[in-house]
């Protein structure tokens, strides 16, 4: 396996390429040492990971507790994020470790909200997994930074998505989630909705005790492997 830093984040990918790529975008705290332990999973799977830095336009609002998160996320500009998303993809997709084959995006929490978003919005994808990502903006929100929610923008999905949820996520309703899978459904796309029983939010991040939930993880882990390996061929 080698690793790379790059402008757009942190780069794993096996030794010998060009292999498919996949971007992964982290959670409201950044790209921190789980997301480029993520991408050296991925990357001992067969994979090249882009762990890209989802705040290198915007800089990383201030905030400590889950509160300040998610005052920060209403506020975060998301054409400035798609932006950012965009140049990973693109990035990705013309490095030597993937040298113009196919490329897929995931995201966890904040990123499974771009992640769906960028499946929508950017050019280049073949393949979302989204992990417990926001769906439903609250109303009010600035619609120059919100512009459209991820339930509002999946009439213009452009790749299959898998979404991940947990059905005990305080931040995520299972209504909500119920409704993903209807618009999508009504919308023709091609998708998989998993909703884990006993997971809540977060149920992938083994740095949280309270939160991890090891058999959702697997589950979602070997759902996110088939799908990437199908689409991404």
């Amino acid at each position: 396996m080698r690793t790379e830093d790059l402008s757009t984040g942190f780069l794993a990918h096996p030794d010998v390429p060009p292999v498919p790529g996949v971007v992964v975008i982290p959670d409201v705290w950044g790209l921190s040492d789980l997301y480029r332990g993520f991408a050296r999973r991925l990357a001992a799977d067969g994979f090249a990971a882009l762990a890209m830095d989802p705040y290198r336009k915007t800089g990383k609002g201030d905030f400590s507790d889950p509160a300040g998160a998610q005052a920060w996320i209403r506020t975060l500009p998301d054409p400035l994020v798609l932006e950012t998303t965009q140049e990973a993809i693109d990035a990705l997709a013309s490095h030597p470790a993937v040298a113009g084959r196919k490329v897929g995006i995931t995201g966890f929490c904040m990123g499974g909200q771009y992640a769906i978003l960028g499946a929508c919005t950017c050019r280049g994808l073949s393949a979302c997994v989204a992990f417990y990502g926001m769906v439903r903006y609250e109303p009010g929100l600035d619609p120059a930074r919100k512009p459209r929610s991820p339930l509002d923008a999946v009439a213009d999905l452009r790749c299959p998505l898998l979404g991940l949820y947990g059905e005990e996520d305080a931040i995520i309703p299972v209504t909500d989630v119920e409704e993903l899978r209807r618009r999508l459904a009504a919308a023709g796309k091609t998708f998989d909705i998993r909703l884990y029983p006993g997971a809540g939010h977060a149920f992938m991040n083994d740095t949280r005790p309270a939160a991890y939930r090891p058999e959702a993880a697997a589950d979602a882990w070997r759902r996110m492997l088939a799908s990437f390996r199908e689409r991404l061929a």
